[in-house]
């Protein structure tokens, strides 16, 4: 009897230990469960946060510096990580501030002085709850969702998450202040994801330093980041545009998350929850830190260095603000007049050999030296900087932006500065204080500006001298005229052109405008082209020399160079340099000259240059209207150069031949041009599509020789590529690489798009040829030959 009840008070004692335990663990999951109800609050020092479930993610109150602010952080590792921040430029609040779920249903911060900042304005909501996800969610009494912190984020997406069309990452100032900082990654509604700095616009394509190359996906592409790593675009709910990564990574307890870094680059991390280790990078935008437009602000150029990217000012400047980069540079010196009062030179060129701006200039010049372009910008008062290559000086103003050092680069940019500036800063931007050695330099400079002044003045005598001995004397022989690189197209009479074409007796070629002739100046040394155009319009003198003047400046390596023209009478010519090896159309379309693979790459590339100066980069925006291969002309050394830009506009409406009231040739005129629709800088990119198709496949656009299926080049080369055969396309001759000739024939498939909106821009085009923008399946490009 007496065991029985010892039995039964065991049994008592068990049950209620069980309650007690049951009650317990209760008690603790109500604790982490994160439901949240109205009337609930937290403070910075006590009962700071809300757990999910799981316990890995928090939300509630961090130390941010002094003070706190409010967020979400993963609070299952020790680095108590930041991936959301409520009112991010806010600053931080003292410890007495109180973050309040009103009974109202809004989530407000209660700070000092009955000052409020509302964290998620949620009127009439029922609770909230933090996810093991990692979102923040506020439910209505229907359990509802009406908001969450994954449809606002800041610099970070999470596993499950996605960034919307129309929404953007903006990185952080720092990896410790959260505040709004200087880079953005927009999810654009065209499909694009696109990375920029902030103060630069969407449209501003050419500011971009990263891009997926989706744009025309569609306007419901959002970013995605599964569990296991997979980061990828999506169009709606199932279709897959562009993965970033393949995923496939480890999932056991390893958690992911892609973040804008402070530093400007979107990057994949993971982390190992049993190890308690650092964040490891598993794919990054960029390889280069450098790569990030504005990181070093104006004035101030990145330097790579040991994967690292340093910031330094030009010489002769110094930081705005200590530690703080994004401010920019300032000069170091009060700004001087360009000349003193006796007409000396108060400045110097500081040379910065391997460094580029991302700038447009006002003035390009073809120089032969380097010296040349200093002393061009060192004599013009506008021109604070200038940048030199390849015989190109490129004159800017303050202030520069964008700057970075290219090692390998044989850029060399020379900034202006105070004689008394001492000559190169160090790598921390610094300016040495030698002040022994800056006088040295100094007497140096005075020394030899004297003699440079001198000689000037040696030379200068001598150039009025020879202008007035010969002023009233003709010149013996035309053929002795030379024609400078660095002056404005030369204005000729009939007779002198007439002259040095032995009376217009080689006819070396017929275009669009006219006949060709091939002449010869300094007694048969040089050679020049010479073009007679047929039907222009009837202009005046003033307006037609004013349209020369304006091609005349047009400057770059793959363009024709106009040297000169003549209006006499009804007479309108042009003289080009000439071009050795004839048209792209006598080199592509003549089996035995066929360039090679790589060489025709090659012409690709220059002939989008061109293309691109001409839209982008003269002083005077100019659409070509009628890019074809017998306007692009090959020099000795097979380098491409685009003819005839700018003449459009000189062409008479009712010309015949080869414009019949649409200004361009058969074959290669864009669609718009027969709907009557505006004409914009896309009619150049849809012809420049139909010439690289010709490029990649040695085949004229147009050929009925070839079966009616072949017959049409771009509809040709979609069923090609909408097969998987380019073999077909390409044919059997040569070996090409695949999977370069498959980027080429997607690009050409782009820009001969029906709708110009879909073609790319030709900087974009341009960087797609250089293999730095991915290319996405193109849709059909519909025959403008079908729909008209």
């Amino acid at each position: 009897m007496k065991n029985m009840k010892k039995r039964h008070y065991l049994v008592m004692d068990f049950i209620t230990l069980f309650l007690l335990v049951s009650a317990f663990f209760t008690a603790s999951a109500q604790q982490i469960q994160s439901n949240v109800s109205r009337g609930s609050s937290l403070s910075p020092t006590t009962n700071s946060t809300w757990l999910s479930h799981s316990g890995l993610y928090a939300f509630g109150f961090y130390k941010q510096g002094n003070g706190y602010s409010v967020g979400i952080f993963i609070a299952g590792i020790p680095e108590k990580t930041v991936v959301w921040t409520a009112n991010r430029d806010d600053p931080p609040v003292s410890s007495d501030a109180t973050l309040l779920f009103t009974s109202d249903g809004r989530l407000v911060l209660e700070l000092a002085q009955e000052q409020v900042a509302v964290v998620a304005d949620s009127s009439g909501s029922a609770s909230a709850s933090m996810l093991n996800s990692g979102n923040f969610v506020i439910y209505n009494s229907d359990q509802e969702i009406i908001w969450q912190s994954f449809e606002h984020p800041t610099d970070t997406i999470l596993t499950s998450q996605r960034l919307l069309a129309g929404h953007e990452l903006i990185s952080s100032i720092s990896d410790t202040q959260h505040s709004t900082g200087i880079f953005r990654l927009a999810m654009q509604t065209d499909g694009n994801l696109v990375q920029y700095p902030v103060g630069a616009q969407s449209v501003q394509v050419q500011n971009a330093y990263f891009a997926t190359g989706t744009d025309g996906s569609g306007n419901n592409v959002t970013l995605n980041l599964d569990a296991d790593g997979h980061l990828y675009l999506l169009n709606g709910t199932s279709f897959n545009i562009r993965n970033l990564t393949d995923g496939g990574y480890p999932t056991e307890e390893t958690i992911y998350l892609v973040r804008l870094d402070a530093a400007g680059i979107f990057r994949l991390y993971s982390h190992n929850l049993k190890q308690n280790g650092n964040w490891s990078i598993v794919w990054s935008s960029s390889s280069d830190e450098c790569d990030p437009k504005g990181l070093c602000g104006l004035n101030g150029f990145c330097v790579p260095n040991d994967l690292k990217a340093e910031c330094v000012c030009l010489p002769g400047f110094e930081m705005v603000q200590q530690g703080n980069w994004t401010a920019g540079c300032a000069r170091n010196f009060s700004e001087e007049s360009c000349k003193s009062k006796n007409g000396d030179i108060t400045y110097n060129m500081q040379e910065v050999p391997n460094t580029i701006w991302e700038e447009f200039s006002y003035s390009d010049l073809t120089v032969p030296f380097k010296d040349s372009c200093k002393q061009a910008c060192l004599e013009d008062c506008n021109c604070e900087a200038a940048l030199f290559k390849d015989r190109t000086c490129r004159k800017q103003r303050l202030p520069l932006r964008y700057g970075r050092r290219r090692p390998g680069d044989s850029f060399i940019a020379f900034i202006k500065v105070s004689l008394s500036t001492p000559t190169t800063p160090n790598i921390n931007g610094n300016i040495p204080k030698e002040n022994n050695k800056v006088l040295r330099v100094d007497i140096l400079i005075i020394g030899a500006s004297f003699v440079a002044f001198g000689c000037m003045m040696l030379v200068i005598s001598g150039v009025v001298f020879y202008k007035n001995h010969f002023r009233y004397r003709k010149l013996s022989c035309i053929g002795n005229v030379e024609l400078g690189d660095d002056f404005a197209p030369r204005s000729f009479t009939y007779s002198e052109l007439e002259q040095v074409t032995g009376g217009f007796r080689e006819e070396v070629g017929r275009g669009s405008f006219g006949a060709v002739y091939k002449g010869a100046i300094l007694n048969g040394q040089k050679i020049v082209a010479i073009k007679r155009l047929e039907k222009v319009l009837a202009e005046g003198e003033r307006e037609f020399q004013t349209e020369m003047k304006v091609i005349g400046r047009t400057h770059h390596r793959n363009l024709i160079q106009l040297l000169g023209y003549c209006h006499d009478g009804t007479n309108r010519l042009l003289v080009y340099e000439y071009m050795s090896k004839g048209s792209l159309a006598d080199v592509l379309f003549t089996q035995e000259k066929k360039p090679c693979w790589d060489e025709r790459m090659g012409i690709a590339r220059d002939v989008a240059r061109g293309i691109l100066y001409l839209h982008e980069e003269c002083e005077q925006q100019i659409i070509h209207c009628d890019i074809k291969p017998q306007n692009i002309l090959m020099d000795e050394f097979g380098c491409a150069k685009i003819s005839d830009f700018g003449l459009a506009k000189l062409l008479k409406q009712n010309q015949t031949k080869t414009f019949t009231g649409i200004r361009g040739t058969k074959g290669y005129v864009a669609p718009e041009w027969h709907r009557k629709l505006p004409i914009t800088m896309k009619a150049d990119v849809y012809s420049y599509g139909i010439v690289l198709l010709e490029i990649i496949c040695c085949r004229k656009c147009v050929d009925w020789n070839l079966t009616e299926e072949e017959s049409v080049l771009e509809e040709w080369a979609y069923h090609c590529f909408e097969a998987s055969d380019l073999a077909k396309l390409l044919g059997d001759a040569e070996e090409v690489d695949q999977k370069q000739a498959e980027r080429m024939v997607k690009l050409g498939l782009w820009c001969v798009q029906y709708e110009p909106a879909l073609r790319p821009a030709m900087k974009k085009v341009l960087l797609m040829l250089e293999g730095t923008v991915d290319i996405p399946i193109p849709p059909n490009p519909e025959s403008f030959l079908s729909a008209i």
